[in-house]
């Protein structure tokens, strides 16, 4: 994770965006994945070894310290790190491309590994950045996060996996030194590839060896899908507020991709109620030995790492082989639309086409409205005949923040195709928000 703690929006623009080939974002190696088994659909997340993870953050360890003690940017170290980790991707099936860029003056590589198959409009993408700082090895920081990846990863391929969407793999360079790697990828990409990714998980200090439990709330979907894991496990998490912005994900998350991901705390300091539910010592650091030299193979929790390498795996097998809306059934508008407060009523519109006949009796709206009070926020349907169905009414009695939620409609009586509005009014004064995105399903 990078030093510098920038004051970024924690707000996310759901817009569905993507990645794509690398062709023209400085290629310098792929390998092509041998013939592979018919495999057979596997929709359970495995349990992911612990001593294999251990065994790659063991291999970082070696590497580091067979080259000036870290895996920094333009170092030997972190070339080494990118071989080792291309090579077990190879030799597991994945397409993997390496990719160049330049930054203070040195070199810096990317690797991104694909697995065959899955809807190539419909790409999930797992994230770590696998430098150092220079002042040490970064076993935590992050041969944490890349190990967890790396190993599930390797769990896809030992299932042969068939997931309903594309699953990309990647290992960022030049993070700490503000992203550069990430940005690198996410700039040189066509929009148009943008577009085909359905989100981003992030994976930043897994390890803490005084850890907490910390989820990403940038996107719903993601989040819920981690904090189920987790409940599974009777294990209390936290909105992840230390890293917002520090990290890979902001490169997606700044062009409109959809992020999540895990972290179990950095130089921050676990207080006594963080303490009482996970464990660990009150008043000391998450990592007592961030951006340290003693940031080494012993600097990590094992609990921690299990846990949340099990957690990587569990997300990809439930949002990477989940069903999948079929094309047409679903419309949605993901374009920002400010709402003044206590002003007049906004509208962002949906145009359905192709449809015949009535909407049915359970048309799903889904709706994400930020807002800094949602009590003063009123959310009405609009048909394209122009009846009003309302779904939400204002509340003094409502006291938190946005409107992330789906309602039904009975909509039977309304011609499926035409302009459907969502129209929401801020109705009483000093706070602000903005439609983040809608959509219908039918």
């Amino acid at each position: 994770m990078r030093i510098s703690r920038p004051a970024l929006p924690r707000t996310l623009r759901r817009a569905t965006a993507g990645v794509a080939a690398l062709a023209a974002a400085g290629l310098i190696a792929a390998t092509a994945p041998a013939a592979l088994a018919a495999p057979s659909p596997t929709l359970a997340a495995p349990d992911i070894p612990l001593a294999n993870v251990k065994a790659h953050l063991s291999q970082f360890q070696s590497i580091a310290t067979a080259n000036g003690g870290n895996r920094a940017h333009g170092r030997a170290g972190y070339k080494a790190s990118i071989d080792y980790t291309k090579a077990k991707l190879d030799a597991a099936g994945f397409t993997t491309t390496v990719q160049q860029f330049t930054s203070s003056g040195a070199t810096g590589y990317n690797l991104i590994a694909d697995w065959p198959g899955g809807d190539p409009n419909k790409v999930l993408m797992s994230g770590a950045h696998l430098d150092s700082v220079t002042a040490g090895p970064g076993i935590n920081d992050n041969g944490s996060g890349s190990a967890g990846i790396l190993e599930t990863a390797l769990a896809v391929s030992r299932a042969q996996l068939q997931p309903t969407k594309h699953l990309r793999f990647a290992w960022w360079g030049a993070e700490e030194l503000g992203m550069i790697g990430s940005k690198y990828y996410v700039n040189n990409l066509p929009a148009a590839e943008r577009s085909k990714v359905s989100g981003y998980l992030n994976f930043d200090m897994i390890g803490s060896p005084n850890p907490g439990y910390f989820v990403y709330d940038d996107d719903p979907t993601i989040e819920k899908t981690f904090k189920d894991y987790y409940a599974g496990l009777n294990l209390p998490t936290e909105i992840e507020t230390e890293g917002d912005g520090r990290s890979d994900h902001a490169s997606f998350k700044n062009v409109g991709i959809p992020v999540g991901g895990l972290f179990s705390g950095a130089d921050y300091t676990k207080t006594s109620a963080q303490a009482q539910k996970w464990g660990g010592t009150a008043g000391q650091a998450f990592d007592r030995c961030y951006h340290s030299s003693c940031d080494t193979s012993a600097n990590i929790n094992d609990t921690a790492l299990d846990r949340n390498s099990d957690a990587i795996a569990y997300a990809v097998w439930t949002l990477g082989t989940g069903t999948t809306v079929p094309p047409g059934d679903s419309y949605e508008n993901t374009a920002d639309v400010t709402i003044p407060d206590n002003g007049a009523a906004v509208t962002s519109t949906v145009n359905v086409t192709g449809r015949t006949g009535n909407a049915p009796a359970a048309l799903k709206v889904d709706v994400d409205i930020r807002h800094t009070w949602r009590g003063d926020v009123v959310v009405d349907l609009l048909a394209p005949g122009g009846t009003a169905y309302r779904l939400k009414n204002s509340s003094s009695n409502d006291s938190a923040d946005n409107v992330i939620a789906t309602y039904t409609v009975n909509a039977s009586s309304e011609a499926a195709n035409g302009a459907w509005k969502l129209r929401v009014q801020d109705v009483a004064a000093q706070d602000t928000g903005y439609i983040n995105s809608w959509k219908l399903t039918f």
